[in-house]
Order: C-alpha cells, then structure tokens, then sequence
C-alpha cells in the first residue's frame, strides 16, 4: 500500500469556497484505477493549510498512473485557482494504524 500526501497551501480567504471546489472534482479522483480511499484535512493552526492522503494500490497507479491522465488534469483545473503556492506532493508506504 502507498499513500500519496499532498499538501495543498489555499489563499486564506478562499478555504470554504476550496473545499466546496473539492467536492466538485472529488469523483475525478474516487474513480481512477488503484484508487484504494482518500483523507482531506483542514490545519488546525494554520487553516490555510490542507493535507490530501490518497491510499493507492501501488505508486504506478498514482505516477504515472493518474498524475497523467485526463481526469487528473481537470481535477488539479478545478483546484489551482485556489492555491497560494503549489503543492507539496510525496509518498509514504506503510499500513494503517495498528488497532484500526
């Protein structure tokens, strides 16, 4: 199992319009193949701040799996508009919580 975790800097002023914005091209990423679940979570000290956690089957399926594919072009369209800078995206492997 892999996770992608992307973290997504959003103007300030533009974090519920963001996260309405996400729900809006969410289907793009539910649907692509390898997709295994995905977290978006708001900072708590810094609310412009978003971390995306997307559990992939395997790395290929995430790059260059989705990152090159139609529907990850138009999910990051409907996205970039909200960024304050670009997103700071790395993979981790490892399994879920012990206990969970």
């Amino acid at each position: 199992m892999v996770y992608e975790i992307a973290v997504l800097p959003v103007h300030l002023e533009r974090t519920e319009a963001f996260k309405r914005a996400f729900s809006q091209v969410e289907p793009l990423l539910t649907r692509a193949e390898g997709y295994g679940g995905h977290l978006l979570a708001q900072g708590i000290e810094s609310p412009e701040q978003f971390n995306l956690i997307v559990r992939w089957r395997s790395l290929k399926d995430h790059s260059p799996g989705f990152e090159q594919s139609d529907d990850h072009q138009r999910f990051m369209q409907g996205l970039e508009a909200y960024f304050s800078a670009a997103p700071n995206v790395y993979h981790v492997e490892g399994g879920a919580f012990p206990g969970f």
